[in-house]
């Protein structure tokens, strides 16, 4: 069985003080959803506050990026040494908005993932495909590149935590979202190419989220279905009441 997971990345919105009052007032509205596993990737100044706030609960804490290197002269990064030494349990890897504005690569990825694996982090490595790439009939091509070279020579017998958030990139922010249909499709073909590249074993164990648009009203439609493990989600997760809702209705 893989546990559903959803996420939260509030990218670069809340100050400390914002997050724990956000925390507040969620906890008491999943107190019973024990059987989902919930992660909130805060921005890292506000990692120490959420570590803090959830303590005790079964609400965990990841980072929207880290580097791949333990230290060094990376000015304003972020390493997984520096993560694990706060409590840090999740990592986003590879984030559209990562690959767009920061100039993120699959090769980029793959490092991050060793390091991440390595240090004993849970990595959500993002894939998707842009607009004008599904509408050319290029989505499997890249999906199929993200992965190969994205879980490049990853020991399979290490990649248990793996797992992967797919983020057709034309649903982010966009108030577009996948159908479920497209969604699964597109899920099914990760997961072959997961086989592919590491092993069937692993592709089945392998928890694979959807990401665009989620909203508390498509979490049930998109989460029911046997490839989608959970979700990723957006700016609907800013909000508390609006982000409870999603993870109750992800498990009905």
């Amino acid at each position: 069985m893989r546990k559903p997971l959803i996420a939260a990345n509030w990218k670069m919105y809340k100050t400390p003080s914002e997050s724990t009052a956000f925390i507040d007032t969620f906890l008491p509205l999943v107190t019973n959803q024990q059987k989902t596993e919930i992660v909130l990737c805060p921005p890292m100044i506000c990692l120490a506050a959420s570590i803090a706030a959830t303590k005790g609960t079964q609400v965990h804490i990841g980072a929207q990026t880290m580097d791949w290197h333990d230290n060094g002269a990376y000015t304003g990064e972020t390493s997984p040494v520096m993560l694990n030494a706060i409590g840090v349990t999740h990592v986003l890897i590879g984030h559209s908005e990562r690959r767009q504005y920061f100039n993120e690569t699959d090769e980029t990825v793959n490092l991050k993932l060793k390091s991440a694996l390595a240090h004993n982090l849970v990595p959500i490595v993002c894939v998707g495909e842009h607009q004008a790439e599904r509408e050319s009939g290029r989505t499997n091509d890249v999906l199929k590149q993200q992965i190969a070279v994205g879980l490049k020579d990853i020991d399979p017998a290490a990649a248990a935590p793996l797992v992967i958030a797919y983020e057709p990139v034309w649903a982010i922010g966009t108030g577009l979202t996948a159908t479920p249909q497209i969604a699964d499709e597109a899920h099914q073909f990760i997961r072959s190419q997961i086989a592919e590249v590491l092993s069937p074993a692993v592709a089945a164990s392998t928890r694979i989220l959807y990401g665009g648009s989620v909203k508390p009203d498509n979490a049930g439609s998109l989460c029911c279905l046997d490839d989608i493990d959970g979700a990723l989600v957006g700016g609907a997760s800013l909000d508390p009441t609006s982000f409870a809702q999603i993870v109750i209705n992800s498990a009905l």
